[in-house]
């Protein structure tokens, strides 16, 4: 394993090499003062790469010890450079370099460049051996190495007997395409490039005159299938034998991707340049100092700065610390020592001063540059112009922060205000009044938008004489004011202060002839937390208040009361929500309640039942949530839910052998009044695999006063399909007696008002018979609900009614207890 010694390199560029040089024992020097007290340490090292930054680097000076002490054990050096142009490069290889890389390209070229002098440095020392004591060492060592090597490889063809000394390896023959025969037979010269061959004519020359000691360039090959290959190539005179006329070896290594990547390189280096000439600010490198020196700045300094970029170089005319505003000059500093300490990219927005004497904003952006110990050496990045972005981003920021009707403050503010005094004011009373100009929408109707508009300004400069340190008036959306009380106030000041509002709307509003809702809230600990919860509750105490306004100007105060009832009509709207979205229906499930046929005494149908059970409420009863549901639309998706989990208990009692069972399902008008109702029911039916004649529709007699011709219609369509259609609660709605022959249905659900006549001591005088005959005169069965004594059983199956259910028959039941009763049945028949 081959030992390098680092000199001078910053951290970066000794993480890049230890990742690049995996092969070989990595040691460091700070400078050149440690290098030569590690060469002279007595530790083996095999190959200097040594960093040179600066015109006036060190590594010159190092460079130029090396050469004039001329010892046989030190190193061969590869220089690596961030310094443009020749004159660095010819100047370290007059003091003796064996390479040079230039920055750009070293993390591609590096490990090659590395090759080509170790295997030179293990060849020459075979070489030494063979010319001491013929070995096979040799041999093994020039067959085995990953490089080409040749060994007095002559410019022009010449004979075996003329070149004796004449050595290539396998891996020259494979680079150049070609035997060792046919190499001694042409020559170096004829299968290099054309445009190559002068150099290396010239440097060929000088060698063999004793002028240079070696050499090292990029050259190309031309292989026999007259395919390019681009070599590396480094040679050293050989003093073998002062009789031999080749005295010289070579290596090559293969760099033809290399320069491919390098060539993109170029590209990239070239579409930079672009990049920074059109960069809306500068580039730069500076030292870490208070005064920011600048070691490199791009051309648009100018443009940015109104200063040339050398003014600034090396702080000759002034330093950069005298651009920046005096009030960010600590900021900067405080900010980039802690960017330096948490190694992180620095990013900031600041204020510089122009030699025109302007202020411009800038964003800075760029990182730390780090020495082997850690320490910063300098910064680079970026500094551009960001005024415009800035004078749009303020004009952006008062938009987004102001109502562009009035120039009040906005409902985002009102919510920062929110969040931010309770931090500050904590649980101390604050208050909040809306003021809902909802009936202003009538105003727009009568005399067009213009006028409410103008109206509302009216109403904004009445309201801004109420504005104060403490108060704050805001403009959340078109109908509505905000009033925000940010000091502690009592109960009857907030009421006075209300009240002072209102005379001032009605002295504007009161000839208009409409009304105004003021919603109050007290802010308490919880509230004060959530701006959007205190938002949602003022809405709906000025609802509630607009509401009860009329023409004349109410006020609600959200209490207990209210929330109590909002808290949890909003948790089973939260679950309705939740049904249909969970694949397990949220909590939705269904029971059955068994119908039984009077004349066989036999259970022939059942009443599919919906329950909720929801998270904070536990259970909830239809006559709840069916409400909620159809206010809020999700009895659409919740009654779909409804018929799914039916049809899977119809699949069952067939697979459990019922499947002369019915089922009946509770539906809503607005179920039924939905577009394509009865066209998507039958499809569910038919993806189902259910039949249509053991489904049952179920109805109260209440939905025909919506819209009667058209459920009529519906229902009919249904029926048609096979399904049967039930009046549910019949007797106490819209239709009674007088419409029931009008009606598409099949069955009469009598209303359990009725059933319960049945237990009184006139009994005989209910009209309950009257309703089972006229059920049969028109060939409609009747079916009792409520049934829960045995007395009404017997009376119901004297007058002749068809089917009953209810708590004396059966509770509800879950599908597998409905089974099992069905099961027990037939276990109990003759």
């Amino acid at each position: 394993m081959f030992t390098i010694l680092v000199v001078d390199g910053l951290e970066t560029d000794l993480e890049t090499i230890r990742d690049v040089l995996v092969d070989y024992t990595i040691m460091t020097a700070e400078n050149q003062k440690k290098a030569l007290e590690t060469l002279g340490s007595g530790q083996t090292v095999d190959l200097l790469l040594l960093f040179i930054n600066e015109p006036d680097s060190e590594g010159f000076q190092l460079l130029d010890t090396l050469k004039t002490r001329h010892k046989k054990d030190d190193p061969r050096t590869i220089v690596i450079s961030r310094l443009e142009g020749t004159e660095m490069e010819t100047r370290a290889f007059a003091l003796g370099a064996a390479d040079y890389i230039r920055a750009s390209a070293h993390l591609i070229a590096l490990k090659a460049r590395v090759e080509v002098q170790t295997a030179l440095i293990q060849a020459i020392r075979a070489l030494k051996q063979e010319a001491r004591q013929p070995s096979a060492a040799f041999d093994v060592i020039i067959n085995q190495v990953p490089v080409g090597i040749a060994v007095s490889f002559n410019q022009n063809p010449v004979s075996a007997e003329q070149n004796t000394q004449f050595q290539i390896n396998p891996a020259f023959e494979k680079i150049t395409g070609r035997t060792r025969e046919e190499l001694l037979h042409t020559g170096w010269a004829a299968i290099t490039h054309p445009d190559d061959v002068a150099e290396n004519q010239r440097y060929y020359e000088q060698l063999r005159a004793g002028d240079i000691q070696g050499y090292q360039m990029d050259k190309r090959f031309i292989r026999p299938d007259g395919s390019i290959v681009w070599v590396h190539f480094s040679v050293t005179a050989l003093h073998l034998s002062e009789h031999l006329q080749f005295n010289h070896i070579a290596l090559f290594q293969d760099i033809t991707e290399q320069r491919a990547i390098e060539q993109r390189l170029i590209e990239s280096e070239r579409s930079k340049s672009s990049l920074l000439s059109h960069l809306p600010g500068m580039a730069y490198r500076c030292r870490y100092d208070t005064s920011w020196t600048m070691l490199y700045i791009s051309a648009g300094c100018r443009r940015l700065t109104g200063y040339a970029e050398e003014s600034l170089i090396d702080n000759r005319d002034l330093s950069y610390n005298d651009l920046i505003a005096p009030e960010y000059r600590r900021v900067i500093w405080q900010e980039w020592s802690r960017i330096i300490r948490e190694r992180k990219a620095f990013s900031l927005e600041y204020e510089i001063t122009t030699k025109q004497g302007k202020r411009k904003w800038v964003l800075e952006m760029g990182q730390a540059v780090y020495s082997g110990s850690g320490d910063p050496q300098a910064l680079e990045g970026i500094i551009i112009d960001i005024s415009d972005r800035k004078a749009a981003e303020n004009a952006l920021q008062y938009n987004y922060q102001h109502d562009s009707l009035t120039g009040l403050f906005n409902r985002g503010v009102l919510e920062n205000h929110l969040q931010n005094d309770q931090a500050v004011y904590g649980v101390s009373r604050r208050a909040l009044i809306g003021v809902n100009l909802s009936s202003i929408g009538l105003l727009t109707r009568a005399y067009g938008f213009s006028y409410t508009q103008h109206l509302t300004q009216e109403l904004a400069e009445a309201l801004k004489q109420h504005i104060s340190d403490t108060t704050m008036l805001f403009r959340t959306n078109e109908l509505a004011f905000i009033f925000y009380m940010r000091r502690s106030i009592s109960k009857a000041e907030l009421m006075n202060f209300t009240q002072v509002i209102k005379g001032t709307m009605e002295s504007i509003l009161s000839l208009e002839r409409v009304g105004v809702g003021l919603g109050v809230l007290e802010l308490d600990d919880e509230t004060g937390a959530n701006a959007d919860e205190a938002m949602r509750k003022l809405l709906i105490a000025s609802e509630i208040a607009a509401g009860d306004s009329d023409n004349g100007f109410h006020v609600c105060v959200y209490d207990a009361a209210i929330a109590q009832t909002v808290t949890r009509e909003e948790e089973i709207e939260s679950a309705l929500s939740r049904v249909q979205t969970d694949a397990r229906d949220g909590g939705l499930y269904l029971l059955y309640q068994p119908i039984l046929d009077l004349k066989t005494d036999r259970i022939v149908a059942f009443e599919a039942l919906a329950r909720l059970n929801t998270r904070k409420l536990g259970l909830v009863q239809p006559s709840v949530f069916i409400p909620i549901a159809e206010k809020t639309k999700h009895i659409i998706p919740v009654g779909e839910k409804v018929f799914r989990q039916a049809f899977r208990f119809l699949r069952k009692l067939e697979e459990s052998g019922f499947g002369a069972i019915n089922v009946s399902i509770n539906v809503s008008v607005i179920q039924l009044l939905k577009s394509g109702f009865s066209t998507e029911l039958n499809a569910m039916i038919q993806e189902m695999g259910v039949r249509p004649e053991n489904i049952g529709i179920e109805i109260t007699e209440s939905v025909f006063s919506a819209n009667y011709r058209e459920i009529n219609r519906i229902l009919k369509e249904l029926q048609g399909s096979g399904m049967r259609i039930l009046i549910d609660d019949f007797g106490v709605g819209y239709s009674s007696f007088s419409r029931e022959s009008e009606l598409i249905t099949n069955s009469l659900k009598i209303d359990r008002y009725f059933i319960d006549k049945l237990m009184s001591p006139m009994a005989e005088k209910a009209i309950t018979r009257d309703i089972v005959s006229i059920a049969k005169r028109l060939n409609h069965t009747s079916i009792a609900e409520g049934v829960e004594h045995e007395r009404q059983l017997q009376l119901l199956k004297e007058y002749g009614c068809d089917k009953a259910q209810g708590y004396f028959i059966s509770k509800p039941l879950a599908e597998e207890a409905a089974i099992a009763l069905l099961k027990n049945q037939e276990a109990a028949s003759p």
